[in-house]
């Protein structure tokens, strides 16, 4: 029965954010980054800066009437505050404050004077706010007094030449009637008749409704407007603050590096989750090895008491043995996508460890045939045993049946290891009948074979035991692996006839690991400090992808018995 792993769903909206939270903060340089140059540029903009300074004062504007107590008289008659803001902010106005500052000593014209300006209406009300910024509190007070003084001149003058220009409209109406009241009298006098008496009353009221008129526009009070509230001299310098802005700067500087870790994001090749890592290798997630620092010269983590990592191996192992694919043939390759596969051998031999833990005969076979050394760094566990009768019969003492080591796993058993040596053909040497004979062993019953191969985009090795080693383990460091190399080995095993069993993650190395490893050698591995660390020595810097708690990520544990033959 295929196990059936439930598929992430892509339409969790509250998971992918959590996902793609998680992916934006492993660019903790990026953020850091972004956040230092936002802070920088807050405290530029608060201490770089000149101080300026902001006078504020408020005109209520008011329009002319004749009698402002008179019931429903109101002073709001007329005014519209929309034009009278712009015309506080018009050239006139400046020109006028202009003109009044430069007899105080203030030689400024009126553009300049105006740049400054602010004037806001707040709402519902017939008050407008003259705001003056500018470089000293007492510049600020009289400019912005001279500015509201130089609006509320120029409205009382446009009033009064309104005024001026209705009364001459008025008098021009009158002067022609006064004649011709002037010609009836004259006639009356002379004894005409009553219809130029009706005539002369008639020019009578219309010459008085004129005065009337005149009389109520010369009776006009043209107050303007009142200054409400005069400006004073600022005492602290106008802006936002040290606090403030270093606040504000820290704010940006953290949008821009999570702008800049999305760029990174979309732009890194790299796995970038373990949803995406199970969906580019077509295979579940067997386990995430944990950091822990290795005891010299020790390969195997399984046998020292009280280590997570030996404990993560096990598991690894129970998902293994109870996965019906494996659990049909128990042949396991192990190998690593490119580059050093230190990890994998450190993976392969835990594994074999953990199944002899078990009770299972297992064969570990060393087929990197190129740099050799899983013998050397098991070290002392090792110890050489006399090779099984078809290979001593039928072996010419070359790889694989030169000859076998059993390896001691303290408190767990042991394993039968055949060590890897270097050959001149070595593509003769993985498919020969020998090898085959070696896979074959595991179908004795109680019996498991794991095969090491050299990293399976480096060399053609690990595809041509594919045939004969039907199910795959990649072991790799997620941050260094990319979307399009899993991809690619699951096309190229996928072709080959065997079958991707899951992906093991361990943790990445620092820059010093890296280091050393570039200054040794080609032909030499690490020591076995080192390859215990391929499984889980703790790095500096790199870590691997969260994980996120979804089962389809891992291989469950279902009951599992095995048949009666292979008890």
């Amino acid at each position: 029965m295929t196990p059936q792993h439930r598929a992430p769903d892509d339409q969790d909206e509250p998971a992918l954010l959590r996902d793609q939270f998680r992916q934006l903060l492993r660019y903790r340089s990026l953020l850091a980054s972004g956040v230092v140059i936002g802070l920088l540029g807050g405290g530029y903009l608060a201490l770089g800066g000149e101080d300026t300074y902001t006078a504020t004062g408020e005109v209520l504007v008011r329009s002319a009437i004749s009698d402002p107590f008179a019931a429903g008289s109101t002073a709001d008659k007329g005014i519209n505050i929309g034009s009278e803001r712009q015309t506080a902010v018009s050239d006139t106005v400046g020109t006028l404050a202009a003109g009044t500052l430069l007899k105080a000593g203030d030689d400024v014209t009126a553009r300049k004077l105006l740049a400054g300006l602010q004037v806001t209406n707040p709402p519902n009300t017939l008050t407008l706010r003259f705001s003056y910024t500018g470089a000293t509190p007492e510049q600020a007070r009289a400019r912005a007094e001279a500015l509201a003084g130089a609006y509320l001149a120029h409205r009382k003058a446009r009033t009064e030449d309104s005024i001026k220009n209705m009364s001459d409209g008025y008098r021009a109406q009158l002067d022609p009637l006064e004649e011709k009241r002037d010609l009836l009298e004259r006639q009356i006098g002379a004894g005409a008749a009553d219809d130029v008496s009706s005539a002369r009353a008639n020019i009578i009221v219309s010459i008085s409704e004129l005065s009337r008129k005149i009389s109520e526009l010369k009776a006009l009070d043209t107050t303007p407007g009142y200054l409400n509230k005069k400006p004073v001299a600022p005492t602290v310098p106008t802006g936002a603050g040290l606090p403030l802005l270093l606040g504000l700067g820290g704010v940006v500087g953290l949008a821009l590096g999570l702008l800049l870790s999305w760029v990174r994001l979309v732009f890194d090749p790299a796995v970038r989750s373990t949803r995406e890592l199970v969906h580019s290798l077509g295979a579940p997630l067997l386990g995430t090895l944990p950091r822990e620092r290795a005891a010299a010269g020790s390969l195997l983590a399984i046998g020292r008491g009280g280590s997570r990592l030996a404990e993560e191996y096990r598991a690894v192992a129970f998902r293994l043995a109870y996965d019906p694919s494996f659990a049909e043939s128990r042949r396991l390759l192990v190998t690593a996508p490119r580059g050093d596969d230190t990890a994998a051998a450190a993976a392969a031999a835990n594994l074999a460890a953990a199944f002899a833990e078990m009770g299972r005969d297992v064969l570990l076979v060393e087929a990197d045939l190129r740099t050799p050394s899983l013998a050397r760094v098991l070290g002392s566990a090792a110890h050489e045993v006399r090779p099984p009768r078809w290979a001593a019969e039928e072996g010419d003492g070359s790889w694989p049946t030169g000859g076998r080591t059993n390896v001691d796993v303290p408190g767990s058993g042991a394993f039968a290891l055949i060590p890897g040596t270097t050959v001149d053909n070595v593509p003769r040497a993985l498919t020969s009948p020998s090898v085959g004979r070696v896979v074959a062993e595991a179908d004795r019953p109680g019996s498991v074979v794991i095969v090491l191969a050299p990293p399976v985009l480096s060399y053609a090795d690990a595809v041509a035991l594919v045939d004969r080693v039907e199910g795959v383990m990649i072991v790799c460091d997620p941050r260094e692996v990319h979307r399009s190399d899993l991809e690619r080995i699951r096309e190229i095993i996928g072709a080959s006839g065997g079958s991707v069993l899951g992906a093991l993650l361990h943790p990445g190395r620092g820059r010093l690991r890296r280091a050393e490893r570039r200054n040794k050698s080609p032909r030499r591995r690490s020591t076995g400090g080192d390859g215990g660390g391929g499984g889980g020595t703790p790095a500096a810097e790199a870590a691997g992808p969260e994980l996120t708690g979804d089962p389809a990520e891992t291989l469950g544990l279902r009951s599992f018995t095995l048949p009666a033959a292979r008890r």
